[in-house]
């Protein structure tokens, strides 16, 4: 899937990493970045690579609920109410600009990023299985838009930036595009059974007491710190055991070592702190989990 996807997203590969990580490990991706930089692109890829359905939701201020999950709708025929499924009943569902919605739209999505189902009318529906959401931020136009709670942030299991394309494969981008939308030409990899398959398993990687022990120090860590308000929850800790093992997965290990969560610690849990200082944003939450990792002694004997 990392090489699939690859083809159409050219010189990022960590960033494909993350976000294969973020879905074996059964989670889901927020990428913050400026309009233009791929992100539509990589949701897509995704989706073809794993021979799944694709559903995008442009975020508006106007947006409701029931855009989003899905509403009842009056039959004739049948003299009944019937469900008419909105865009998250896809495997793979990218919202754009995500917080471009209020904050009643927002919790629309809680309930299916957590439990992979919506509840209407009372009526509880499962979404595709798996199901995975990629939401983008533009973290430069703040206009109109209503910053992401805490609690939905969480559900975020990794937040990545594409960042910038060096000339050389940004040259290749566009001699690309020029020709057509190539992410059409992206072939399926791996059937949504064989994904289902890929996640039980990746949930069977080995991880010693030591290397759990090491994530959850650098997790208590964040709640320790003076310089952070709000540090990350025992949910963050499970989500950082679960990239590693995603992450000794790519590697092709059956074990988790230190390096792959230490690897992972910044893109895991920087997103869900809250900073003691209002004004020093998300770059510095990353500052302060960046130091722990370095300062934090590697765990022998693993």
């Amino acid at each position: 899937m990392v090489t699939n996807v690859e083809r159409v997203v050219r010189g990022r590969r960590d960033a494909v990493e993350l976000t294969i990580i973020a879905f074996l490990a059964g989670g889901h991706v927020v990428i913050e970045d400026v309009p233009g930089t791929g992100k539509t692109t990589l949701a897509r890829a995704m989706a073809r690579s794993l021979g799944g359905t694709f559903h995008r939701v442009q975020a508006t201020a106007d947006l409701l609920p029931s855009d989003i999950t899905g509403s009842s709708v009056w039959d004739p025929a049948a003299g009944r109410f019937a469900f008419v499924p909105g865009p998250v009943f896809a495997h793979v569902v990218l919202v754009d600009e995500l917080n471009r919605t209020p904050p009643r739209t927002q919790s629309a999505f809680l309930e299916v990023m957590e439990e992979g189902a919506v509840t209407v009318d009372g009526t509880r529906h499962a979404v595709p299985d798996p199901f995975f959401m990629v939401a983008t931020q533009n973290p430069v136009e703040q206009h109109g838009t209503y910053p992401l709670p805490e609690g939905q942030l969480d559900r975020f299991a990794i937040r990545l930036r594409l960042g910038g394309l060096d000339v050389g494969s940004e040259l290749r981008v566009v001699r690309e595009q020029l020709t057509g939308p190539t992410v059409d030409s992206v072939q399926e990899v791996a059937d949504v059974e064989q994904l289902r398959r890929t996640r039980a398993a990746v949930r069977q990687v080995h991880v010693s007491d030591r290397v759990l022990a090491h994530a959850l120090t650098l997790v208590r860590g964040t709640r320790e710190d003076p310089r952070i308000r709000l540090g990350a929850s025992s949910r963050a800790a499970i989500t950082l055991v679960r990239c590693s093992q995603a992450r000794a997965v790519l590697a092709g290990r059956e074990f988790v070592t230190p390096d792959d969560v230490r690897a992972l610690v910044v893109p895991v849990l920087a997103h869900r702190l809250v900073p003691a200082a209002a004004a020093s944003g998300g770059l510095a939450a990353e500052t302060v989990v960046g130091e722990m990792v370095a300062n934090l002694p590697v765990p022998v004997g693993t």
